[in-house]
């Protein structure tokens, strides 16, 4: 049963991306920096579907594995 750790740190950076980019979206509101806001917004939402990309992938190719 070989099972590749790639799927899962991609998954793991995408959301840590995701947080960081909440973080700092939440932090330039504060200050009212909505530029900044809507960039890290958008940002937040290009990498949300990346994740769930990755997370669809890693889990066929674990399935796919496992049959065999």
């Amino acid at each position: 049963m070989k099972f590749k750790f790639i799927g899962v740190a991609l998954l793991c950076a995408f959301l840590m991306m995701n947080i960081v980019f909440t973080q700092f979206m939440v932090h330039q509101f504060y200050f009212e920096n909505y530029i900044n806001v809507l960039i890290f917004g958008g940002l937040n939402l290009v990498v949300f579907p990346l994740a769930f990309f990755t997370y669809k992938k890693t889990k066929t190719k674990r399935r796919e594995s496992n049959e065999q």
